[in-house]
């Protein structure tokens, strides 16, 4: 017989290990409920952020833009009097993204109840990104399909849309546009969808950064004890 003993190692036990002068006074529920209280601070800053009008289209950081080659076709375009149109279609490929992300609340929502013991561990220790990639490994293939429809239903408006595939599709060929650029609904839900989880990033920046500021005392205790 081996003279090895199993050691089961809960998850106040992994805290002890990962920091053991802080994690004394940190309990498994408050440890618990200070990541649930990240994610959802993350989840509804974003989506209250992005999906109002201006949300994606007046700020810098999420703006859609035109891919690759159209983008710098553009400027042709515009030198030949065709800005406004150029313009309508910016403006309504931001416009879809900003009425698709309040669809994404309830999807964040359950990621968050569903949380388990290890993923609330890997966001603690992680990077400054863990909520954002947290949320992304677990949303972004079902947000994608609830986007596409309300994107494609937004888009359908724009007269250059159709016009906006059939040229990327041929600049595609060429290497011109990425493959899932060349459709303007599958591009603007993808751009969506980063465009979210950047801002749930940023929102997790705020809380590692300075938890003190957020006024949340859990975020305090929890966060607090990671500098260093």
């Amino acid at each position: 017989m081996s003279n090895r003993r199993q050691v089961i190692v809960t998850a106040p036990a992994l805290l002890l290990l990962l920091r053991p002068a802080w994690a004394m006074s940190l309990s498994e529920g408050d440890a618990n409920a200070g990541i649930r209280t990240a994610l959802e601070r993350g989840a509804n800053s974003a989506v209250a952020l992005l999906g109002k009008p201006d949300g994606f289209l007046g700020n810098p950081l999420v703006k859609i833009e035109l891919p690759g080659y159209l983008k710098d076709g553009a400027k042709l375009l515009r030198a030949t009097g065709q800005g406004a149109k150029l313009d309508e279609l910016v403006t309504a490929m931001n416009r879809a993204a900003e009425a698709a992300v309040p669809a994404a609340k309830p999807l964040l929502v359950k990621a968050v109840k569903d949380m388990s013991v290890e993923d609330g561990l890997k966001i603690l220790k992680g990077s400054d990104d863990s909520v954002t990639q947290f949320f992304a490994g677990k949303t972004r293939e079902p947000l994608g399909q609830q986007f596409l429809p309300i994107v494609t239903r937004a888009t359908e408006k724009v007269s250059l849309a159709d016009k906006y595939n059939a040229v990327a599709k041929k600049a595609s060929g060429f290497g011109l546009v990425k493959g899932e650029d060349a459709n303007i609904q599958q591009y603007v839900t993808a751009r969506a969808l980063d465009g979210l989880y950047r801002m749930i990033g940023e929102e997790e920046k705020k809380i590692r950064k300075d938890p003190v500021g957020t006024g949340s005392a859990i975020l305090k205790k929890v966060f607090g004890g990671l500098g260093g």
